[in-house]
């Protein structure tokens, strides 16, 4: 199987059809399984070892759950099949792992509220997409925390599973996208997940390592065939990217701030709960609306620019 195009149509795969609701989805039932682990082995009583244990038994158990039943599947769909069918099954469990289209859609809905039906019904829209207390966020807070997700889930979403799937095939995108929804659903640094889903968050951080250094090329790519400040989004990132709490997220969150002119970070709540994270990129002016539409303009570009080399990459493959 050439991995690099089925990586690249696995992309287009979900630009097109996104994740249809009649399919059932791998990442929903790899939730399910974590929340009644969750449930059972996160228990309070517990000491910081036990939980940590019981934590690290959570991740590897369904990282490998996750990877280990599609090749499983394929391997015997192609042995007792044919190949062209494994390759295809193949392709669309990797667009499974794969968020471009819902990633856009999710921004521009926040957008289209802005625009039409005002703050009260944006910051309903934005809810769904964040974690943080939306009810009294201004129009340029419920802006910043939409660029925020966009520009973090570029490395998320988009970049990680595929690179993965150029290595791997489905198996090893759905082993990350595995890892990825145990951080976002354990990986927290409060006190009921701070240990539980330490082994979690720790994963995902070394999972992505290697992907969001490659956005930076992408990026930079992207930023300035859109017509931003490319050189603005380097320093940027040079300058702020390490302040953020994740040794990852802030690439792509600084790089974006940079390019377009504003600034990220800041004050947030949770919970009715303060937390101050740092900022990134400058306050030369107030952030806007059109800017979540400049984000998304980047998406597809860098999703675009990915196309063009896993096709590349799809045909240095099949020459050699």
């Amino acid at each position: 199987m050439n991995l690099f195009f089925a990586a690249g149509l696995a992309l287009f795969v979900d630009r097109m059809i996104g994740d249809p609701r009649f399919i059932p989805h791998p990442v929903v039932l790899i939730g399910k399984y974590i929340t009644l682990f969750d449930r059972r082995l996160n228990r309070a009583v517990a000491s910081r070892n036990v939980k940590r244990a019981f934590g690290i038994f959570l991740t590897l158990t369904t990282v490998l759950i996750a990877s280990i039943i599609p090749w499983l599947f394929l391997f015997l769909l192609k042995r007792y099949t044919t190949v062209w069918l494994a390759w295809t099954i193949n392709v669309f469990l990797i667009s499974t792992t794969i968020a471009w289209k819902g990633l856009v859609k999710a921004g521009g809905g926040v957008l289209e509220r802005l625009q039409t039906e005002g703050i009260e019904v944006a910051r309903r829209e934005v809810s769904m997409i964040v974690g943080r207390d939306t009810e009294h966020l201004s129009e340029a807070e419920v802006v910043r925390a939409t660029v925020e997700t966009l520009a973090e889930n570029i490395v998320d979403a988009i970049v990680s599973p595929v690179f993965y799937a150029c290595i791997g095939g489905a198996p090893l995108a759905l082993l990350y996208r595995a890892a990825n929804t145990l951080d976002s659903m354990v990986g927290y640094k409060n006190e009921r997940y701070v240990d539980f889903g330490w082994c979690s968050a720790r994963l995902d951080d070394v999972l992505n390592f290697i992907p969001a250094r490659l956005t930076i090329g992408l990026l930079w790519v992207a930023t300035w065939m859109t017509k931003n400040n490319a050189r603005e989004a380097i320093r940027i990132m040079q300058r702020d990217a390490r302040k953020h709490p994740s040794p990852n997220g802030g690439i792509p969150e600084s790089m974006v701030a940079g390019a377009l002119g504003i600034q990220l970070g800041g004050v947030n709540f949770y919970g009715g709960i303060e937390s101050r994270r740092a900022t990134m990129g400058d306050p030369s002016r107030t952030l806007q609306a059109s800017d979540i539409g400049r984000t998304i303009l980047i998406v597809h570009v860098t999703c675009i620019v990915i196309l063009v080399l896993a096709g590349l990459g799809g045909v240095l493959v099949w020459q050699l």
